[in-house]
């Protein structure tokens, strides 16, 4: 009895005073107590962890990794803040990654444990890539995305908008929209919260320079589809093949596990082992549909196919893109040679967001320049469809309405109206209108005031006109105030009527 005496008595020392009581005890078949694998235990593992002694709770833990499922994740856990403890950030991650392969909880990265390596860099990339936290960019690019869809919703129910070019640009805003909606949630770190999102707008790369291209074209020159155009579709079709079988039809789980793998290699979550392929083909696909877009657009300015609004809506549109397009090229560039392109790719996706904003804009404030050449065919304008204005009046009330501007100068009257000018033509105030949309592509005001500014600008330097003053000149040309004549030169030229008149003479 004196051998066991000791030790019982120390056991039960250290049972009663210690938090962790690392003790297992059996009976034996013949009645005695014995302890069972007492230094290789979890509970002794817990124990020296508990009491800070990290280096002797290590080699513990590591002999009883092969326990159940539920002991291996406590024991993970306890071994990534051990060596957290020791400042080993390489040792301790890598016990997250294993840990985090069969229990996913960002939250442990929280864990006051790890403060000792918490602003080492090593555990700055994973922690920045893993816990979900709300960014000003991530919010910003959530809205700009919302935004999108809901512009996406308005030109597609927007019955006045040519069907053609409103499937067109529709796709073309969705695709954008889709792709903020991706980065703002990388931004904010919920790839991982919500793993189908994993590249889930990489299926349209090929499509932003076919979709752009055929809207110019239809919208130019009222282009009619054919089977063949459906061979521009086809390297999506390869993408969205692809991207099927190896990413899209994975479980959660697997695509979890495939980011964290990435993660913890020093990648983002997004980037995948063919991303270099999928850069390069997309860049050289952009450039082409680049180059295709600006000649569309010339023609349509050389032959003057759409009206002035629509032709600078059309550039408008064409050089965001091309923003875009620079940006990510350089983006690509970069990453091709393994160097930081941060701040370009957020340009890129900056050049993306006023795509969708400056689309958004236009939706709401003038979406007649959707339809480019289509805004003059009758069938969009319900008004005109049964006028009875056939081609050989309608070109002979045009040279009537030349000729009343040119010569006789009816607009120095300043009450004229619509119905003034119908009168004077002998028609309805419904042909002349219709006239005056379809030949000059402006309204009836605009026309007014495009022969009043051009004959303004003549007396503002004509030497016999010198003795006028702006008042006189506004009434001359058919304004009833210095304020609106301000406003509609200055829309015209930039220029106040007393600036261009100064610039005119100094020159």
């Amino acid at each position: 009895m004196r051998t066991w005496g000791t030790p019982l008595f120390l056991l039960f020392f250290i049972s009663t005073f210690s938090d962790a009581a690392p003790l297992k005890y059996g009976s034996t078949d013949d009645g005695e107590l014995a302890h069972i694998g007492l230094h290789d235990s979890l509970a002794w593992a817990d124990y020296y962890y508990n009491i800070h002694r990290y280096k002797k709770a290590l080699p513990l833990y590591e002999k009883n990794l092969q326990n159940s499922s539920e002991e291996r994740k406590h024991i993970l856990k306890k071994m990534a803040l051990s060596e957290a403890a020791l400042e080993n950030p390489a040792k301790s991650l890598g016990h997250v990654y294993e840990c985090f392969k069969t229990d996913f909880n960002p939250n442990f990265l929280l864990n006051e444990g790890f403060d000792p390596i918490r602003e080492t860099e090593e555990f700055q990339a994973v922690f920045n890539t893993i816990v979900p936290r709300a960014t000003s960019w991530s919010l910003v690019f959530l809205f700009v995305a919302l935004v999108g869809f809901y512009i996406v919703f308005v030109i597609a129910f927007n019955s006045q908008i040519h069907p053609t070019s409103r499937i067109l640009i529709s796709l073309f805003i969705f695709i954008h929209s889709l792709f903020i909606l991706n980065i703002s949630v990388n931004r904010a770190n919920y790839l991982l919260e919500y793993p189908h999102t994993y590249l889930m707008s990489t299926w349209a790369s090929f499509l932003y320079g076919p979709l752009l291209f055929f809207y110019f074209k239809a919208t130019t020159q009222k282009y009619r589809f054919r089977k063949l155009d459906l061979l521009h579709l086809l390297p999506t079709a390869v993408l969205f093949g692809f991207l099927i079988e190896e990413v899209y039809l994975m479980s959660a789980d697997q695509k979890i596990q495939l980011m964290l793998s990435r993660i913890f290699n020093g990648l983002n979550p997004s980037d995948s082992e063919k991303l270099l392929l999928l850069v390069i083909l997309k860049i050289v696909s952009l450039a082409i549909y680049g180059y295709f877009i600006w000649k569309v657009y010339l023609k349509s300015k050389r032959l003057n196919l759409v009206g002035l609004k629509n032709r600078i809506w059309q550039k408008n549109i064409y050089w965001i893109h091309i923003f875009y397009v620079i940006t990510y090229s350089v983006y690509g560039i970069i990453i091709i040679n393994n160097l930081n392109s941060g701040v370009l790719f957020d340009t890129s996706v900056i050049a993306m967001a006023a795509m969708v904003l400056y689309v958004g804009y236009s939706a709401n404030i003038q979406p007649d320049v959707f339809n480019g050449a289509y805004s003059y065919i009758n069938r969009l304008f319900p008004k005109y469809e049964k006028s009875g204005l056939t081609p050989s009046l309608s070109l002979e009330l045009k040279e009537n309405l030349l000729h009343l501007f040119a010569n006789e100068k009816i607009y120095r009257e300043n009450d004229i109206s619509l119905d003034t000018v119908a009168q004077r033509l002998n028609t309805t105030r419904h042909n002349a209108s219709q006239i005056i949309n379809e030949h000059f592509h402006v309204s009836f005001h605009e026309f007014v005031n495009t022969y009043r500014i051009k004959e303004a600008k003549k007396l503002l330097v004509d030497e016999k006109a010198h003795n006028l003053n702006i008042i006189n000149i506004a009434y001359e040309v058919g304004y009833n105030n210095k304020v609106t004549f301000n406003k509609a030169f200055k829309k015209d030229t930039q220029l106040t009527p007393s600036q261009y008149q100064k610039n005119i003479l100094r020159s």
